[in-house]
């Protein structure tokens, strides 16, 4: 990391601090709704003091920081569930701008685009249909048939998130059956008012009613028309697509993984340090305490550079190179996740069960990290099958 990315990140990283961590407990409580007009504000900030947008270029109001240079900024945006968004580097719009600008049309610019990095409107994005296994996403069911010069829409979808207050979905569906697997399905943009366009429900995650921004829904198209323009790159490129956000996505999510880390792991040893089991004999005087803050400490910093070093790759010889790479951080930072959170609550006791904390909140919904953008197991296989290849072992049998 070069001085000014250090510098930059812990200008960002204090702004986190002081500005967003307050908001917190109005988030928790209450929901995204409640602290949105503070987080207006806070964007205004952001802007102001020229840090809109890391990832993109200055062209579309960024900062044009390369792939491994927002890393470290993702980790200190990590540290709270509102971080990104101020940033406006939020899942999934960032995947969304990034898709655009790489596969859109001058106009499909113009009109999703351009109001989606000014941060006047949200996106969201939908692929996972509820009747088949998010791991094999090349069989679904959702369709679109070009009829003239519209496409006709007809799918089942759910875990689309952020969908409630987005202006627009990027849906995937297959519209050439007939074609071999990867080859069937393409990305269409759809207006979230377009007629046949129906929001079913937000789904309830480990208890917790979602909360407008911080939700998932499920939806419905029941003959949904848009123009063929509304295609997003070429016909039957879908998956391929989808495979190039999902690269350098992972590295967003893993540093924002490690920043969750962190914000529990300095929970657990401040409370460790104050915590009296009897006058005088703090909670972190404890072995058994100790160790579980020796190996958090030990699984972070393996985390953070293994992300680091895939992001790394990445930027040097593209995402395809760094398909493995990209497969051990997926599994094994979510890992981390877990059981740092786990260990986390448990030092707190009753407390880290509470809102009166981030940690029950990360616990929620954060256990999913082990599942989407492929599970733990997918990820697994890819690794053991490329590492056995090479060993020469027939990964077909």
């Amino acid at each position: 990391m070069t001085n000014s990315t250090a510098d930059l990140a812990r200008e960002v990283g204090e702004f986190v601090r002081t500005e967003i961590l307050p908001l917190e407990p109005t988030f928790f409580q209450y929901g995204f709704g409640a602290v949105l007009p503070a987080l207006r504000e806070k964007r205004q900030q952001v802007k102001a003091r020229g840090w809109w947008l890391p990832a993109l270029s200055p062209e579309w109001g960024g900062m044009g920081l390369g792939l491994l240079e927002f890393a470290h900024l993702s980790e200190e945006l990590g540290r709270s569930p509102l971080g990104h968004y101020v940033f406006n580097t939020q899942a999934p719009d960032i995947g969304n701008m990034e898709v655009l600008l790489k596969h859109g049309t001058p106009a499909q610019k113009e009109r999703f685009l351009k109001p989606l990095t000014a941060g006047e409107i949200r996106s969201s994005f939908a692929m996972t249909e509820p009747e088949h296994a998010g791991s094999n996403p090349v069989w679904m069911d959702t369709t679109a048939v070009l009829e003239g010069d519209e496409w006709v829409i007809n799918g089942h979808k759910w875990y689309t998130s952020g969908f409630e207050g987005s202006s627009f979905a990027i849906v995937m569906c297959i519209t050439d059956p007939e074609a071999p697997g990867h080859g069937r399905a393409s990305q269409i943009i759809v207006p979230t008012d377009t007629p046949g366009f129906r929001h079913v429900r937000k789904i309830a995650v480990m208890g917790e009613p979602g909360k407008d921004w911080a939700s998932h829904s499920e939806i419905r198209l029941e003959n949904v028309r848009v123009p063929k323009e509304n295609l997003l790159g070429e016909r039957g490129k879908g998956f391929a697509i989808a495979q190039e956000r999902l690269g350098p996505g992972r590295i967003h999510h893993c540093m924002r993984w490690v920043g969750i880390c962190e914000r529990s792991f300095e929970l657990m040893c401040r409370y460790a340090a104050k915590r009296e089991l009897s006058p005088g004999k703090p909670l972190g005087s404890r072995q058994a305490i100790q160790h579980m803050i020796a190996e958090s400490k030990a699984e972070i910093h393996a985390a953070r550079l293994m992300v680091l070093d895939a992001a790394e790759k990445i930027e040097r010889r593209g995402p395809e190179a760094a398909r493995v790479d990209i497969s051990v951080i997926k599994f094994f930072v979510a890992g981390v996740l877990q059981r740092v959170v786990d260990r986390a609550i448990q030092v707190h006791g009753g407390l880290g069960m509470s809102d009166d904390l981030p940690l029950a909140y990360f616990y929620r919904h954060e256990r999913a990290a082990r599942i989407y953008d492929g599970a733990d197991e997918v990820h697994k296989t890819v690794v053991a099958r490329a590492v056995l290849k090479e060993y020469g072992v027939d990964v077909s049998l």
